[in-house]
């Protein structure tokens, strides 16, 4: 498979200083809620990127579940390899790959745990079918097949019922959440000649200044 002419030209836009908002957060909210309104799929889908204190990094795709000036929410089985990483080595990095509209937003932060009940808050939200999955699966552990998950599961469902019989489905011991604190927002727009527009905002403590980094 020959991959080296495998290409786009990008030339839906461009994005100058004047056209960032005051924080990335609002500037977040923009480009979010344009992503939504294009129709892409799962817009709130994010790469996120962890390391082991040695270095050896890991990454995978996880939902955004929530954000405001204080960081970025998602959820995740805390045991998992992720969980693991995140709480050896909080810093992490965060990527929304926006191909259909040629941007990207880039957050290198430190991830906090959240409080329980925020997680419980959010847990209760989540279609029966997917609490009981959390306790079925102990997430980057291995399996021996397809069938001893389906029998985990089965085991789990006639735990706690089906939807009528208005069992409780309680946060798995295992189960939570973090926030990302960022100290960098990238935003990242294509251009033709690949000489791509790379806007970052870096915290200070006066705020957010900007500055623009070579495509």
């Amino acid at each position: 498979m020959d991959l080296s002419t495998l290409r786009a030209e990008y030339a839906r836009g461009g994005l100058d200083v004047p056209d960032l908002a005051a924080d990335p957060f609002t500037m977040f909210e923009q480009w979010l809620g344009e992503a939504i309104a294009a129709g892409l799929h799962e817009p709130n889908a994010m790469v996120v990127a962890t390391a082991t204190p040695d270095g050896r990094p890991s990454s995978r795709m996880v939902l955004l579940k929530g954000f405001d000036a204080d960081g970025f929410v998602f959820f995740t089985n805390q045991a998992s390899r992720k969980g693991e990483e995140l709480a050896a080595n909080p810093r992490c990095a965060l990527l929304f790959p926006w191909h259909p509209l040629e941007r990207q937003v880039r957050i290198d932060g430190v991830a906090e745990v959240l409080d329980e009940a925020r997680v419980e808050a959010y847990f209760s939200s989540r279609p029966r079918r997917a609490r009981l999955g959390a306790w079925a699966s102990h997430q980057s552990r291995p399996v021996a097949s397809r069938a001893e998950l389906a029998a985990a599961y089965a085991e789990v469902q006639e735990r706690f019922g089906d939807e009528e019989s208005g069992r409780e489905v309680p946060v798995p011991p295992e189960w939570g959440g973090y926030r990302v604190v960022p100290d960098a927002v990238e935003f990242w727009q294509g251009r033709p000649g690949r000489m791509h527009d790379r806007l970052v905002y870096r915290r200070d403590r006066d705020g957010w200044p900007v500055e623009r980094l070579a495509p």
